[in-house]
């Protein structure tokens, strides 16, 4: 039987995820190494991160679609890679003035090609979204951000890249 860590944390909602302080906390408590922040957004994280977002008034180095940005990196792999991406394609139209953003399956399938093994994807939505074994990964930790009332959690999930890409 596999043990995953479950933590359950009660916060806020906001709709730039790592502007509440106890996600920004967990997050920065579970990165390793140099961190890629996909869909970085408007808060920088107390980290070694490298930022990306397509929408060019955010911060961020970058401002590419994510799938054209793992595709054409020429660095170093990563030891942590972070997926916040807008849940729903509504929260994409709003969050990325209309621009759509990478089909996830594509994506989820080039992350091995930047991660280092034994590096770490911390995957953000209103469901439980994974790497997956068949990419090579094994599910480590499940947190569960309760925003309260009838309002949806966010589900965060942790997974090690054991694979050999």
């Amino acid at each position: 039987m596999q043990k995953i860590i479950f933590d359950y944390i009660k916060c806020p909602l906001h709709k730039y995820t790592f502007s509440v302080k106890p996600i920004r906390f967990w997050v920065e408590n579970n990165c390793i190494g140099v961190v890629l922040n996909l869909f970085a957004g408007k808060t920088r994280l107390s980290i070694k991160e490298i930022r990306n977002d397509i929408d060019t008034t955010m911060i961020a180095e970058y401002n590419l679609d994510a799938l054209e940005f793992i595709k054409t990196w020429k660095g170093s792999k990563f030891n942590t890679i972070i997926l916040d991406p807008p849940y729903a394609l509504r929260k994409s139209m709003e969050m990325y003035n209309g621009n759509i953003c990478s089909p996830f399956k594509q994506l989820k399938d080039e992350i091995p090609n930047v991660l280092h093994n034994n590096g770490k994807v911390i995957t953000f939505g209103y469901q439980s979204v994974v790497m997956g074994i068949n990419r090579g990964f094994y599910l480590e930790k499940i947190c569960l951000f309760s925003h309260g009332g009838a309002i949806h959690d966010t589900i965060a999930s942790i997974e090690k890249f054991i694979g050999g890409k």
